[in-house]
């Protein structure tokens, strides 16, 4: 019970935040570490480490949830272009496969019968990048 309390208090953060559209200023605080590279001969140029920037916990899932509501409002307008959907949430394979399953399983509540047809793209660009620029 105590956990649904500490959620139901972060979605308001979160909503409140995108209703004023206001960014508290805790939330831009960041702390940067600075790793050194694994197994470097020298330690002498700025190349042999790794920096890592932390930020606040809060602030990393309310821009999540912010991300992902923009993604559901631009794709629910065909505001974003067909070409432009990689790395979109449900344009994976699987989804469309469980969009294709879902097809089918309407027409077969309306007495239909659903024909598909499958290619391989892949073979289409086969040839080595290598040769290409060669």
């Amino acid at each position: 019970m105590q956990n649904l309390l500490y959620l139901k208090n972060f979605i308001n953060i979160a909503n409140i935040c995108i209703d004023l559209g206001h960014w508290p200023s805790h939330f831009k605080m960041s702390t940067s570490i600075i790793i050194p590279k694994p197994n470097k001969a020298s330690y002498d140029a700025s190349k042999m480490f790794r920096p890592i920037v932390l930020l606040n916990i809060l602030s990393k899932l309310i821009e999540k949830i912010i991300g992902e509501r923009f993604q559901f409002q631009s794709l629910s307008k065909n505001m974003i272009h067909p070409c432009q959907l990689d790395g979109l949430k449900q344009q994976s394979m699987t989804d469309a496969g469980i969009v294709l399953t879902h097809l089918v399983h309407a027409g077969w509540v309306k007495n239909c019968s659903t024909n598909t047809l499958t290619f391989n793209i892949a073979q289409f660009f086969h040839f080595s990048l290598t040769n290409y620029f060669h």
